[in-house]
């Protein structure tokens, strides 16, 4: 089967099913995003194996982190991601192998406030009263429409390499035509619906599209930096679970914060 054939008949059994739990929302999604977050997690913690990331205070933190979005918001969330240093501190004493700690208590941390944080703070986005659906559900079909038209314009005209030392496929071209068709998307997806003002929603729009653009440039220099093409095969042509979350981890925080900016 085709790498392509793969990427279609994946996106066709799943994408149902996590758009269904992203409508249904509260547990539902806790539980989407637990699943997801853990195997990221556990794709990450592969890649950088030879750091000795502490796994099972990585786990630990990750779910406390989207427990405490869950269940207490934003200052809980933080809790969580802080909780992972002194669970990882543990792991590392009762550790049989010798280890540069500072790597591998970067990399413990570094996955939580990634992947739990970002994952986190969707949740967040989705349980905004009144609003939440409508705002997430935004987030996510401004972050597919930004990759989509910067793939093919990048494809179609791209000249300018955007980061070539990190991601040599992404354009100048392909960042600007998929940043404008974010904010698009954002602006006609909120517009008349009494969540925001049409200049904020460019502002949200805008905020989301260049977020959804570092966050890919981001995992991509993970990945570099480690050796890694793809961070696992789960998901067949897709790559790993982290390939295709890279730039909700970004979009997410960025969309909270540029609410909370927004009131």
């Amino acid at each position: 089967m085709s790498p392509f054939l793969s990427r279609i008949l994946v996106a066709l059994v799943l994408l149902p099913i996590v758009l269904g739990i992203v409508w249904a929302g509260g547990w539902w999604l806790f539980a989407l995003a637990l699943v997801g977050g853990l195997l990221a997690l556990h794709e990450l913690y592969g890649m950088a194996r030879g750091l000795h990331p502490m796994v099972l205070g990585g786990y630990a933190g990750l779910v406390l982190t989207l427990l405490g979005a869950q269940l207490g918001g934003l200052p809980w969330l933080l809790a969580g991601i802080l909780s992972t240093l002194p669970i990882a501190l543990v792991a590392f004493f009762v550790s049989s192998v010798r280890q540069n700690a500072v790597a591998a208590f970067a990399t413990t941390l570094l996955g939580v406030a990634w992947v739990g944080g970002g994952l986190a703070h969707l949740l967040l986005v989705r349980d905004i009263a009144d609003d939440g659906r409508l705002l997430i559900f935004t987030v996510l079909l401004t972050v597919f429409a930004d990759d989509t038209a910067a793939y093919f314009v990048g494809r179609a005209i791209g000249r300018h390499r955007l980061a070539p030392a990190i991601s040599p496929g992404k354009s100048v071209e392909g960042f600007v035509a998929g940043t404008l068709v974010g904010v698009a998307v954002t602006f006609f997806a909120l517009y008349q619906q009494d969540v925001v003002s049409t200049g904020e929603s460019l502002l949200l729009g805008l905020a989301i599209a260049i977020a959804a653009t570092l966050g890919d440039l981001f995992e991509s220099a993970v990945k570099r930096d480690l050796g890694v093409k793809d961070s696992g095969s789960l998901l067949a042509g897709h790559g790993g679970v982290l390939d295709r979350v890279d730039s909700l981890l970004w979009a997410g925080p960025a969309a909270y914060f540029a609410l909370l900016a927004l009131g």
